[in-house]
């Protein structure tokens, strides 16, 4: 299992998120130590700003220089295998560089569910929705499989619809299931992913994993035991997680 971590300077809710301090280091940095956990063969840092380059080589990361012109976080995936020369049926996570507190248990779940699914290309996880609020929120992400564990479809819309449930404005009473953003990957998929438009699916719903189904390509998705605690995006997400290394970080 190799882990890529794309970081970016620029937020628009956090500019320089990936060096905002955490309890005495960079964000990234707490990131890195995630995947560190995971005991992945390899770990690297894609960034296109020389402020993470050194920030991330002081630390002692491995660092990959990519383009500033990707448009998702999949393209940068792709030129570092491409750079790297990653092979083909060699297994990719993408760790965002936001996440530090995503289990790395999590991590290898999903790496190894991928590895044991020869016919799928892509790997995810999900966790049950408990309220109705997540059911019928937009940025709660849901996702919809198939008897076997495969993905049908990822929406922000309440999907399955529970018409009797709803209709009496009650709780969720079926089986819905929230999409976390966490993804393994074949590298050779990744190539010919980062090749293939947004397809009309991906552009409505603004979700970029739908292009893989889009081109008849099959995500399995591992049912995670928990829900991760969210990653930073915003200045009280960024209190919340300092909060929590320095309870941690005094506690070891």
């Amino acid at each position: 299992m190799h882990i890529i971590i794309p970081a970016r300077y620029d937020s628009t809710r956090l500019p320089g998120k990936p060096l905002a301090d955490v309890a005495g280091k960079p964000l990234i940095q707490r990131v890195h130590e995630c995947a560190v956990k995971t005991g992945a063969a390899a770990i690297t840092i894609a960034t296109d700003d020389e402020r993470i380059r050194k920030a991330a080589e002081n630390f002692g990361a491995n660092v990959c220089m990519t383009s500033p012109k990707h448009r998702t976080g999949t393209d940068r995936l792709a030129e570092v295998i491409e750079k790297q020369a990653i092979g083909a049926d060699e297994i990719v996570v993408n760790l965002q560089g936001d996440e530090p507190l995503m289990p790395p248990e999590l991590i290898r779940e999903v790496a190894g569910k991928l590895a044991a699914h020869q016919d799928a290309m892509v790997a995810t996880a999900c966790h049950a929705i408990r309220d109705r609020e997540s059911l019928v929120n937009p940025n709660v992400v849901k996702v919809v499989c198939d008897a076997e564990g495969y993905a049908l479809y990822f929406s922000r819309a309440a999907i399955p619809w529970p018409r009797e449930v709803m209709a009496r404005q009650s709780g969720v009473a079926i089986q819905a299931y929230r999409h976390i953003g966490l993804y393994a990957y074949r590298a050779g998929f990744v190539r010919r992913y980062a090749a293939w438009p947004p397809c009309p699916p991906e552009e409505a719903e603004q979700l970029e994993q739908l292009r893989v189904l889009w081109h008849g390509e099959r995500i399995v998705v591992h049912e995670a035991r928990a829900m991760p605690e969210a990653g930073v995006d915003t200045p009280e997400d960024l209190a919340r997680v300092r909060k929590y290394f320095e309870t941690t970080d005094n506690n070891s």
